[in-house]
């Protein structure tokens, strides 16, 4: 361990961190770059972030990778995107494979390209197997449409009343444990739409660091920082 990161109790780790990856578009404006300059760094981070949960056996790591809602963005950020994901889970095959992590994407198919939905599901099927830590990556995800997604095919099915669990089994996330602990980048201090149900009893953790910028240290920092929080949910 480097000397220069916090000390954790290895017993006391989330089992699921979460993470709003929040300000690349900030990053290169500050550096008189364009946008798309600052998605591109922050891949770099993603990589990071994965290795280093990998590293320290954090079982689920769930990134904010593209909401609902950027689909208002100019056209051209949004088709840079769209090649940068399928560009990404095609060169981090190799990485997510030698650290046995096993891909989940969850999100709406709504308005994603074919060919995207192909690689998609190319990439989770490759790493389908693998038990060591899973990467939920929330593409076109929306909490809300996800919620109102359940609600519906619930209602398919001629139920009349549903229990906690039985609405869970038709989130995105049915196979995930809820988050312990969501951190947001950039100094952001909102959920925009990311998780709401399953976000009932996290921990939150908010830094300035923009996401190009946020490193194995930060991550450090937000795992030590949930480390000192009592979680009582709901009881005394």
């Amino acid at each position: 361990m480097q000397a220069n990161l916090p000390k954790l109790n290895i017993s006391k780790l989330p089992a699921h961190i979460a993470i709003i990856m929040d300000g690349n578009g900030r990053w290169a404006k500050a550096k008189n770059l364009p946008r798309i300059s600052g998605h591109k760094e922050g891949v770099k981070s993603v990589e990071t972030a994965i290795k280093t949960c990998r590293k320290l056996g954090i079982k689920v790591l769930t990134l904010y990778a593209f909401s609902a809602e950027n689909w208002t963005r100019p056209k051209t950020e949004i088709n840079f995107l769209m090649r940068l994901f399928a560009k990404v889970l095609k060169e981090k095959h190799k990485l997510l494979s030698e650290n046995g992590v096993k891909l989940l994407v969850s999100g709406s198919k709504d308005k994603v390209s074919k060919k995207l939905l192909v690689q998609i599901e190319t990439s989770t099927n490759k790493l389908s197997k693998n038990k060591d830590m899973v990467l939920n990556l929330a593409f076109n995800y929306g909490s809300r449409q996800e919620i109102i997604n359940a609600v519906n095919h619930i209602l398919k099915t001629g139920e009349t009343s549903v229990t906690e669990e039985m609405f869970k089994s038709y989130l995105y996330t049915k196979d995930l444990p809820d988050p312990d602990l969501i951190i947001r980048t950039s100094g952001e201090k909102r959920l925009s739409n990311f998780l709401l149900w399953q976000a009932a009893y996290s921990e939150f953790y908010f830094t300035e660091v923009l996401w190009p910028d946020f490193k194995e240290r930060d991550l450090y920092l937000a795992v030590a920082d949930f480390q000192k929080r009592k979680r009582r949910f709901g009881n005394v």
